[in-house]
């Protein structure tokens, strides 16, 4: 007959694996593995839910609200990584981690290095560190507060989405500048094509985050736009910019199948 202690833990290994077992409505549109990562939150006022480093403005009009996250410098990619997705859950952290439990949340904004302090003490953000820089309010969906500096791990996901992508027209005469936000899928924007009635599809720059421009003049003509995120998904949003168009006003497209 096997020991009492052989047999406690033979128990307890099924309870132990099925205990680290996060089940999500989000498994079947993940986009990659579960990857080792550090997490910090800072305090943030949903009345001041203003956009960073990828050029969102107000979150909560884009649609974010508090389920979003800074990246370090390794996961930022100079912004092509804003508007992607990640599922995060706090891991080996008994103590402090709430069990079973994960978030979603959108990249729009960057988490600064700080090279006057070391990557593994102070320098969170530094690379080649993996760091989530989260909002309180996401970060107590996964953690207690007082954990500080946690591990997780954390996932890219496909990003759902209400209604059309959504383009935020901005720039003066021949300069011409397109935010573009809400788009699910990958929820990133890897490169733009523009067109007007009076020209093929021509390239666009990234500018900063996720905001295109190009020296073209489009004046009194409708405006089509071509989107490629990072999983190679192409999208085609043709006159979506009538030609009376205006600076400064937003216009909703159609939505990147899931």
């Amino acid at each position: 007959m096997a020991p009492p202690l052989l047999l406690l833990v033979l128990f307890l290994l099924p309870a132990l694996a099925a205990g680290h077992q996060h089940p999500s409505s989000y498994g079947s549109s993940a986009l990659s593995e579960w990857r080792n990562a550090k997490s910090s939150y800072f305090a943030a006022d949903p009345g001041d839910a203003i956009g960073g480093a990828c050029g969102f403005g107000d979150l909560g009009k884009h649609g974010y609200g508090m389920a979003t996250v800074g990246l370090s410098t390794a996961l930022f990619e100079r912004g092509a990584a804003c508007g992607g997705c990640y599922e995060v859950k706090c891991v080996e952290d008994l103590k402090y981690c709430l069990p079973g439990t994960s978030i979603v949340v959108t990249a729009t904004n960057f988490c600064p290095p700080n090279y006057g302090f070391p990557a593994d003490a102070g320098g969170v953000c530094n690379p080649p560190n993996h760091h989530f820089l989260l909002p309180i309010q996401a970060f107590e969906k996964i953690a207690l507060w007082k954990a500080g500096v946690m591990p997780i791990q954390y996932r890219r996901v496909k990003c759902l989405r209400e209604g059309g992508v959504r383009f935020s027209v901005s720039g003066k005469s021949f300069f011409f500048t397109v935010l573009i936000s809400n788009v699910g899928g990958a929820g990133d924007v890897r490169s733009v094509k523009i067109k007007g009635t009076e020209s093929g599809w021509l390239d666009m720059g990234r500018n900063w985050g996720q905001i295109w421009h190009i020296n073209l003049d489009l004046t009194g003509q409708p405006v089509s736009f071509e989107l490629t995120s990072s999983d190679g998904t192409t999208m085609t949003n043709f006159n979506v910019v009538p030609k009376d168009w205006e600076f400064g006003k937003t216009y909703t497209g159609k939505q990147f199948l899931l």
